[in-house]
């Protein structure tokens, strides 16, 4: 009988705990509530994996395991023969293109004279045809008059013929000049073309000798190390992580039961699993615009069939106060506790 009773004084504070345990987690998880408070909740960072522009092997390590690193600090340095040996050769065919477009100019900056020379010529065959034209109406005329022989008048037709066709003649070779000049000057455009072609190829060159050199994009820690000395490595295969644990934050996954009125800057008390008795503070700084399973690749909104109504949680992030003692410890992935208190807004 005795063993009875205390059966039943046992099973009847069993169900007040467990009755009590439930109206306080649903007073938590009510809208009405003004702290809002989840355990799925984690310590984050926007972390940067580090990996080469290049394949090739490794001839460096100049970090270690978890070690703090600052932007732009030297991490790994890969074997830099190969990519020296082709900015050699990018930077020989820049001097060669340089070279035969120097000599081109040269050759236009020629004909220049070669024309003045040319347009000499015709200006001295002008002016002989000019005299025996002269010549040639004179003795015309003596001929015609007696005073003057059939065969000076031939002459001096032979010689208006000879001073005509040698205008035409330079004239002929004035225009050719001119032909030529255009050709050069095409050739130098062409040059020129050449010329930048081989100046980006020099680029590129430089640019495949400075990714040799593997530098820290931002200051963190490193983590996630599987570069080795020695080892080949392939382009875009990550090397390491550099962790920002300064930019650190929280992502608290909230019932959308609890977001009714919660909005961004309202203030945040948090506490850490890996940090019993150390409080940090934060605010509200943004909420997700959908819930996590809608980015599933199989979103489970049943829309024929038997409906099973399933609470959803939207992601919330959470930016710790810089001043929240400690927050050097926080580490990405430790659990967190954060209680938002929906009341006010910051």
């Amino acid at each position: 009988m005795a063993f009875s009773i205390q059966a039943r004084l046992t099973g009847a504070t069993v169900l007040v705990v467990a009755t009590a345990a439930a109206a306080y987690a649903y007073s938590r998880s009510s809208p009405d509530t003004p702290l809002q408070s989840t355990d799925d909740a984690y310590v984050e960072a926007d972390y940067t994996q580090v990996a080469p522009r290049l394949s090739g092997t490794v001839d460096q390590v100049m970090v270690e395991d978890n070690q703090p690193v600052q932007e732009g600090q030297l991490l790994a340095v890969l074997d830099d023969r190969d990519a020296r040996v082709a900015l050699d050769s990018a930077t020989a065919q820049v001097l060669s293109a340089q070279a035969a477009l120097n000599s081109l100019k040269a050759q236009l900056a020629r004909q220049q004279s070669v024309r003045a020379q040319a347009r000499a010529t015709v200006s001295a065959d002008e002016a002989a045809l000019a005299l025996a034209a002269a010549n040639r109406t004179r003795f015309q005329a003596m001929a015609q008059d007696g005073s003057g022989t059939l065969q000076a008048q031939q002459q001096a037709d032979a010689q208006w013929l000879t001073q005509q066709a040698n205008r035409e003649r330079d004239l002929a070779a004035l225009q050719g000049v001119d032909q030529q000049s255009a050709v050069i000057q095409a050739d130098v455009e062409k040059a020129q073309a050449a010329l930048m072609a081989a100046q980006s190829a020099h680029k590129a060159a430089e640019l495949n000798l400075s990714y040799t050199r593997i530098t820290a994009p931002t200051t963190g820690v490193v983590a996630q190390r599987s570069v080795r000395l020695g080892a080949y490595v392939q382009a875009g295969k990550p090397l390491l992580a550099v962790v920002p644990l300064k930019d650190v934050y929280v992502t608290a996954n909230f019932r959308e039961t609890q977001l009714a009125r919660m909005r961004p800057g309202q203030p945040v008390r948090l506490t850490v699993d890996a940090l019993p008795g150390v409080r940090f503070t934060g605010h509200v700084s943004s909420l997700a615009p959908a819930s996590g399973v809608s980015f599933s690749p199989l979103p489970a909104h049943n829309a024929t069939g038997n409906f099973t109504k399933i609470v959803q949680r939207l992601p919330v992030r959470i930016e710790i106060d810089e001043s929240s003692p400690q927050r050097q410890l926080l580490r990405v992935g430790m659990s967190v506790r954060p209680e938002v208190d929906v009341r006010t807004v910051r």
